[in-house]
């Protein structure tokens, strides 16, 4: 058995129940950020780790600014979907000895760049050096709110679905300039209950049945609602990734107003009703059009 065969869903399943963790964490991994209790009251300790490796998450002819705004971006945008403010990232660098100098600077000016628009501190790292691909691993520490935590599993039966931006089509070049919508989500979750929420990294059709199956409930999809990218089919709004929007639930009393007030909110960046979670099924906990499955 190797890990192509293996996947990376199953992977997860074999190595999660084994990690040790203690009284302080609120959730651990599975979830788009790492929760624990926090020394300040009133907050909880929120932490992430992401990385970008040449060759999957970028091509080698991609400008290294792109990238180092890309590595940066993507714990940020797992952020925005716990509705956490980032504080502090710590940046590791993976390299061949021959990688340019230049190529490096630039990367770090992605890297600042990205951290600075979202008041993030750079403080620390590592590097190291590799015979394979480049690969930058940033992890960031930060915190929310606890009145304002928002989890995958919070989804309830009746919850209309939402997404923000257009899906599909990523790689003419949104993976590598995407904004995290860190703002949007804390502005949904000062004025409205959200229940559930996670950010599309994966793809809609993989990500959907994951928010699902956390809540423990189905879902409904409109195929024909999905807000598409111009030029992308549903399938590609399904299967594609990379997307960096959110997904979250909301009850059907609310969804009209943040619809509305969104309108006023943010009139450049469209949210759309998608779906519904329904009871679970097993035809509406089905697995949809696959979007981006690590290892395979």
């Amino acid at each position: 058995m190797n890990l192509r065969k293996l996947g990376e869903e199953q992977l997860l399943h074999r190595i999660l129940p084994y990690l040790p963790l203690n009284r302080a964490v609120l959730q651990g991994a599975g979830d788009d950020c790492a929760v624990t209790q926090s020394p300040s009251p009133g907050k909880l300790l929120l932490l992430k780790t992401d990385c970008v490796v040449e060759g999957v998450h970028f091509e080698s002819s991609a400008a290294p600014i792109a990238v180092g705004w890309k590595a940066m971006a993507r714990p940020l945008s797992d952020f925005a979907a716990t509705a956490g403010l980032p504080e502090f990232a710590l940046v590791t660098l993976i390299a061949p000895a021959a990688t340019s100098v230049r190529w490096v600077e630039q990367a770090y000016r992605g890297l600042t760049k990205a951290a600075r628009m979202f008041d993030v501190a750079i403080v620390g790292g590592e590097t190291s050096r590799i015979d394979g691909p480049v690969c930058i691993s940033v992890s960031v520490a930060g915190s929310v709110e606890k009145g304002r935590w928002v989890s995958r599993s919070g989804g309830q039966v009746g919850d209309e679905l939402f997404v923000t931006g257009t899906l599909g089509g990523s790689m003419r070049g949104k993976h590598l300039r995407f904004l995290p919508r860190i703002v949007e989500a804390r502005w949904l979750t000062e004025h409205f209950s959200i229940n559930a929420m996670m950010d599309l990294s994966d793809g809609l059709g993989v990500d959907l049945p994951r928010l699902a199956l956390a809540s423990g409930v189905g879902f409904e999809l409109d195929g024909a609602a999905l807000p598409r990218t111009r030029g992308c089919s549903i399938e590609q709004a399904l299967a594609n990734g990379e997307d960096y929007e959110l997904l979250f639930a909301i009850s059907p009393q609310s969804a009209g107003g943040v619809q509305r007030k969104w309108r006023r909110k943010f009139p450049h960046v469209p949210l759309t009703r998608i779906g519904v979670l329904r009871p679970q099924t097993a035809r509406n906990q089905r697995t949809l059009r696959t979007g981006y499955v690590h290892f395979q």
